[in-house]
């Protein structure tokens, strides 16, 4: 019996039977969260479970699992470019600087604090740890902002801002990645030439010069085609695809921060393309976007370090609610006044609990310990992302009625 055959049965027809179901677990209320149901699926088949299916074949279990994450990423976040407004980052300038700026770094620093005071690690082990959980992850952030209950209940600014604060940061978060990875693997001075040259200079400066040079240019091209009549109606989804794919292999074989270009290239791409065209751009990406997203925390279910989350025992508790609670919602509460979307305390207490950990920090997680084969990266990494799971995704749907209640009380539209 081909293994492949087995996964695309499996696989398939788990995404077949959530995507029936989704309407019940999402707009109905029901609990667990359609991505819960996908890691318990994974457990359920992979080598902890009944063994049908296992990543061992395909070769190391976190490379393979590096590699589906990092296309899962690249595919949501060219789905929040191309779901935003090309205006949208001009008009939100100085709220993105606040989010992206101070509320990003402390959410990198209390994370690693969380880290140094739970784990008996290094204080640069820890800020490690800190920049894997520290990216609002696109995926989960979707599963959100996306659908009837969303839509009806959160107001358009809110689901605008949480989009666009999980398309930005996560290549975002590759600087605060590589700084402690460089310190672990070289002298101080060294890795700070390291990184200001490399990461900040090139990886992070040539990931928005290659995205923006190639989605204007691609959504260039698709207008003048469009206009011209050269396109037909599947070319919009098939541009959208063939984007993302190239601009995350030519920035990552440049040894640039892929994710990064990945979404400069959708925004460019969505600011020049036809208008009339991106609609139907959206509405298509989400679907592929939901094809990847079920997979990859199958995948993840798979491979749970069970082990080494037992051997962190009431430490990883720690950590995981001291994560939880002290990584995003005190910055957002003291800097609200300098939001301009939030307009009550309700608003800064509602996005500050909704910064899912999710796919973004798996991929960080495996890439940190490819580069340092430090294991407790993605030990420490996952079991938050656990447990990201499964608060976000209890909390989603209760939190988002309770804040459609707030609107109605204040009047707010």
């Amino acid at each position: 019996m081909s293994r492949l055959d087995v996964g695309l049965a499996l696989i398939g027809g788990l995404v077949l039977v959530l995507s029936l179901g989704t309407g019940l677990i999402r707009s109905r209320g029901f609990v667990p969260s359609e991505q819960m149901v996908a890691v318990g699926f994974g457990v359920l088949i992979g080598p902890t479970g009944l063994g049908l299916l296992a990543l061992t074949p395909l070769g190391d279990p976190l490379v393979v699992l590096e590699q589906v994450a990092r296309l899962t990423v690249a595919i949501a976040v060219t789905s929040i470019a191309l779901r935003l407004s090309p205006d949208y980052y001009r008009r939100h300038a100085r709220t993105l600087a606040v989010v992206l700026g101070p509320v990003m770094v402390f959410m990198w620093l209390a994370s690693a604090a969380v880290a140094w005071l739970a784990l008996p690690e290094s204080v640069w082990l820890a800020l490690l740890v800190g920049a894997v959980v520290t990216p609002t992850d696109p995926v989960l952030a979707n599963a959100i902002v996306v659908g009837r209950t969303a839509h009806e209940n959160i107001p358009t600014r809110l689901r605008h801002l949480l989009s666009a604060e999980a398309g930005i940061n996560d290549g975002a978060a590759y600087p605060f990645v590589f700084l402690p990875i460089f310190v672990l693997q070289h002298s101080p001075d060294a890795a700070l030439v390291e990184w200001v040259s490399r990461t900040l200079l090139w990886e992070v400066g040539g990931a928005v010069t290659i995205g923006f040079a190639v989605g204007a240019l691609a959504g260039r091209a698709e207008r003048l085609a469009h206009s011209r009549q050269f396109a037909d109606e599947t070319s919009v989804f098939t541009v959208a695809v063939a984007l993302t794919f190239a601009v995350l292999g030519f920035a990552t074989l440049l040894g640039s921060d892929g994710i990064l270009a990945v979404f400069v290239a959708g925004a460019a791409y969505n600011w020049q393309a036809d208008p009339s065209d991106e609609v139907e751009a959206q509405r298509i990406e989400e679907v592929f976007d939901r094809l990847f997203t079920f997979p990859v925390f199958v995948f993840f279910g798979m491979a749970i370090p069970w082990a080494g989350w037992t051997g962190l025992g009431w430490a990883g508790v720690a950590l995981v609610v001291g994560v939880l609670l002290v990584r995003r919602l005190p910055a957002f509460w003291a800097l609200r006044s300098a939001i301009g979307p939030f307009d009550r305390p309700e608003a800064a207490l509602f996005v500050g609990w909704f910064g899912p950990i999710g796919v973004a920090a798996i991929f960080y997680a495996t890439l940190a310990v490819r580069e340092t084969g430090i294991d407790l990266a993605w030990t420490a990494g996952s079991l938050v992302v656990a447990g990201s799971l499964l608060a976000h995704g209890m909390t989603a749907t209760p939190l988002t009625y309770w804040y459609g209640r707030q609107e109605d009380v204040n009047g707010s539209t």
